[in-house]
């Protein structure tokens, strides 16, 4: 079995989440256009949940928030739990671990049939394995591993419980 060592505990996600949150209300302060938050499938997903209830009471744009999903290995078909209209909005891309870009890459794929105001890219983990030119603006942890090692970010329910480095 593979030993586990924790790199983020649950109060330390929470305290992260907290700070990328005041970074985003801080940089959308004054904006007008709607926030939309798109989570990526599964650990993604809970953070994306976890940014949208944090940052509800610091912004005065309407925001809501809709999941990703693709098969991360080959991301050739890509679908929204929703597809709003995305001309003029706020796009905040979530996930819980970037590696190579690539799915950040596909996740942005659909969006390049609309105008976005802007789109930015939140991560709880980066690695420095980027294959991608893919810029993360909101990191809570970044840090460098051998490829051999496998970052998981594990979830039970809707609840972050940690981040390992197995």
């Amino acid at each position: 079995m593979a030993v586990k060592n924790e790199i983020l505990s649950k109060e330390v996600v929470y305290r992260k989440l907290q700070r990328m949150v005041l970074e985003i209300a801080e940089q959308l302060n004054g904006d007008t256009q709607p926030l939309i938050i798109i989570g990526i499938s599964g650990s993604g997903m809970v953070i994306a949940q976890k940014i949208y209830k944090l940052l509800q009471p610091l912004l005065q744009t309407p925001s809501s928030i809709i999941s990703c999903n693709l098969n991360k290995k080959l991301p050739s078909a890509i679908t929204y739990s929703e597809q709003p209209d995305f001309n003029d909005k706020n796009i905040l891309i979530v996930d819980d671990v970037i590696n190579s870009g690539k799915t950040i890459l596909y996740a942005i794929k659909p969006l390049l049939e609309f105008y976005p105001k802007q789109i930015q890219i939140l991560a709880l983990v980066e690695r420095m394995h980027k294959y991608y030119p893919v810029n993360i603006n909101y990191i809570g942890l970044s840090i460098a591993t051998t490829l051999q090692d496998h970052i998981q970010v594990e979830v039970d329910g809707d609840e972050i419980t940690g981040a390992y480095i197995i």
